[in-house]
């Protein structure tokens, strides 16, 4: 399966650094909180990525195009013709499509702007702005048994965001991603979609969260894998310091990599 994640948005909310490069750019301990979402993937053998930019997209070009050679040990050798040799390559063995999916689309215009990339198979969603430790190979199971169109990951934040209306079977009654309900499960993203989710998405306008999830819930084929464990977005500077600090404490539960 491809990983597609939505990074295009503005990110208004943490503006001190968002205004410099794009949120999912924003970094953890010296890398972007995007390549941190991707190694989480990648430990799960999903190696290939397609990136949903927009803002400042182009940050996000020049941060993959320059990846491996950052990664690298190498030599720059100006007395023979300027030649680079690089001696030690530990970059992963990533594929990255970058799309720019504009700069004013909503998240269900760039996921359906990306399908020609997807193609007509199922794929793995999620937002470029938050980490967690939940078990892929268990989510996938889990929607490949409740044959839904798609499944997302739902998590118990606390009181600040929109709850679900989950059945005693995973299947989501109603999705309401702005109630102000405290406490209850939200969506935290993760998501398993089949190709079918690209017949609810028709244009750059449509909040994927809105009428296309909403529709689906109603049709019974919405479900949700309670993840009970470690979740945690990256909305402000506090976050990003919040995270930044369970890394140095080497306290970080989404990190599973060497």
């Amino acid at each position: 399966m491809k990983v597609v994640i939505l990074a295009g948005g503005f990110g208004t909310r943490i503006s001190e650094e968002s205004h410099l490069r794009p949120k999912p750019m924003v970094e953890i301990n010296g890398q972007p909180i995007l390549w941190h979402i991707m190694k989480e993937y990648s430990e799960y053998g999903f190696q290939e990525f397609i990136i949903c930019a927009g803002y400042k997209q182009h940050y996000i070009k020049e941060w993959f195009a320059n990846y491996y050679l950052h990664q690298s040990d190498v030599t720059f050798d100006f007395t023979s013709a300027g030649e680079m040799q690089v001696h030690k390559n530990v970059a992963e063995p990533w594929k990255v499509t970058i799309v720019d999916t504009g700069l004013n689309t909503m998240t269900g215009g760039r996921v359906k702007r990306i399908q020609k990339y997807v193609g007509d198979e199922p794929f793995l969603l999620t937002y470029g702005d938050g980490v967690s430790d939940v078990n892929i190979s268990d989510l996938i199971k889990f929607h490949k048994e409740s044959g839904a169109i798609a499944t997302l990951t739902a998590v118990q934040p606390g009181g600040k965001f929109g709850a679900l209306d989950i059945d005693s079977n995973g299947a989501i009654k109603n999705f309401a991603e702005k109630r102000k309900e405290d406490g209850g499960w939200i969506n935290g993203g993760y998501m398993v979609c089949q190709p079918e989710i690209f017949n609810y998405l028709h244009g750059d306008e449509q909040i994927l969260e809105r009428e296309p999830l909403e529709k689906i819930a109603l049709e019974g084929k919405l479900a949700a894998y309670k993840h009970s464990g470690f979740w945690h977005c990256m909305d402000t500077l506090r976050d990003k310091e919040e995270l930044e600090g369970l890394v140095l404490k080497g306290e970080a539960p989404w990190i599973k990599w060497k």
